[in-house]
């Protein structure tokens, strides 16, 4: 019941016993949803005490079906949390040109004519090509073959973790070795990957730190740690960090599609942003609009019902005298956050400007970006934890966004009102089977 009701029960539970404790059964273990004055508690704890990285690894089975240097060595996240937000503006031209080059081929639009495309499909192939230009770089980033195998690899890895979730913890060592999905995607990876980590480790050789085009990007600053070497450890770590680039863009143009009366004030504040600023990363960061339509995107169809997992290493106790055993898995029930009308106002509304309106101080109002992490919004985690990318995330779908209203008008192809979305265990998933439409605007 729990696996295709997450969200209904997860209310439910949230408002019968308002904040404290409860679990929930799914298909392998209880898991202990938590209530809000408990966020504290796991902000300050320290990952001997609540682990993120075990809570994951039970769940994803990490350690068997990627590998076990992912956890017990994971130097990609402080790479990603120090490169990724500090280079962004450096980067923020090829991401703004990979996402107008990948609208541009994968919509091929001729003037006056709508032209139909899976929406699914499609955005995922564009989200992935700009993060990988920032990941591996330029030809790979745009190999079909690349992305189809990093689009896969995400779903084969939850797929076969959830194979290896119906056997005791015992047979999980065996079970893993005999699930072909993920080897394979690993194996496609080094593939691509091998002939490109073999001459940035020839030209580290030779030039030193006197290499004048040097790549900026994951790969390169993943070899420059020197932590590793071989291309299947460096292939484990891209396509983790991928992995983990999960991105809610195709809500975000159902919205667009579904609710066309917000199309005008967005493209106003595009357009006038561009005129002024160009494609820049500084344009990109004025557009509150844009930003407050992508937040309250991911506030109603984040990717998760419930999130800020953790695993209790030893017992415990919280603030309130919660007494917490090892071994106890915790979580947030995220949608149930979001949707607590004693936080927002009509919390089932769809409230594209809701952000800006909720603070004119421009401190408070940082907070309420779509990067912000706060106690009432957290689609990217909550303390020390939280997504390392999100910046890179942001600008991404930021960019996407006012491409679109800047170059297109979209529709439905046959739906009337905005598609509901799926939702599977912790998953919320946008309806694959819709199609957009698109029509190129002249006037842009």
């Amino acid at each position: 019941k729990y696996v295709s009701n997450a969200t209904q029960i997860l209310q439910e539970g949230y408002a019968k016993y308002k904040g404290t404790p409860f679990k929930v059964p799914t298909l392998n273990r209880w898991i202990v949803v938590v209530g809000r004055q408990h966020l504290e508690d796991i902000k300050k704890s320290t990952d001997d005490k609540l682990s993120l990285i075990e809570a994951a690894n039970d769940s994803a089975k990490v350690d068997y079906l990627i590998g076990p240097e992912i956890n017990s060595n994971p130097y990609h996240i402080s790479v990603a949390r120090i490169h990724l937000t500090r280079n962004l503006g450096l980067y923020y031209p090829d991401i703004k040109d990979e996402v107008h080059a990948a609208f541009e081929e994968l919509l091929d639009l001729k003037d006056n004519a709508w032209k139909s495309v899976p929406a699914v499909e499609t955005v995922r192939e564009i989200v992935r090509r700009a993060s990988n230009r920032v990941f591996v770089g330029l030809p790979l980033c745009r190999d079909h073959d690349w992305i189809d195998l990093n689009s896969r690899f995400a779903v084969d890895v939850a797929t076969d973790a959830n194979f290896s979730n119906m056997f005791p913890k015992f047979l999980v060592p065996l079970v893993s070795k005999k699930l072909p999905k993920t080897a394979t995607g690993i194996a496609r990876a080094m593939k691509h990957l091998d002939p490109i980590v073999k001459e940035r480790l020839r030209c580290v050789g030779k030039h030193e730190d006197d290499w004048s085009d040097k790549p900026n990007d994951i790969l390169q600053w993943l070899i420059d740690e020197k932590q590793e070497s071989s291309t299947r450890q460096l292939a484990l770590r891209v396509l983790t960090v991928n992995f983990a680039s999960i991105h809610t863009f195709t809500q975000a143009l159902y919205n667009l599609a579904a609710y066309p009366q917000y199309v005008g004030p967005l493209r106003e504040e595009v357009d006038a942003t561009i005129r002024e600023h160009g494609w820049t990363k500084e344009a990109i960061a004025l557009m509150r609009k844009v930003d407050s339509f992508l937040a309250e995107t991911q506030r109603l169809e984040g990717v998760l019902t419930f999130s800020v997992q953790r695993k209790a290493m030893k017992d415990l106790a919280l603030s309130d005298g919660t007494f917490v055993p090892k071994g106890t898995h915790l979580c947030v029930p995220t949608y149930a956050f979001h949707c607590d009308s004693a936080v927002y106002d009509n919390p089932g509304v769809f409230n594209p400007f809701r952000f800006p309106q909720l603070s004119d101080d421009e401190d408070a109002s940082a907070r309420h970006q779509m990067v912000g992490v706060t106690q009432d919004y957290f689609p990217f985690g909550f303390g020390k934890h939280a997504c390392p990318g999100r910046f890179l995330a942001a600008n991404e779908l930021k960019t996407m966004l006012a491409y679109i209203l800047m170059s297109y008008d979209v529709k439905f192809e046959s739906w009337i009102s905005r598609p509901t979305s799926i939702h599977w265990d912790l998953n919320v998933i946008a309806d694959p089977t819709v199609r957009a439409m698109f029509w190129k605007r002249t006037c842009n």
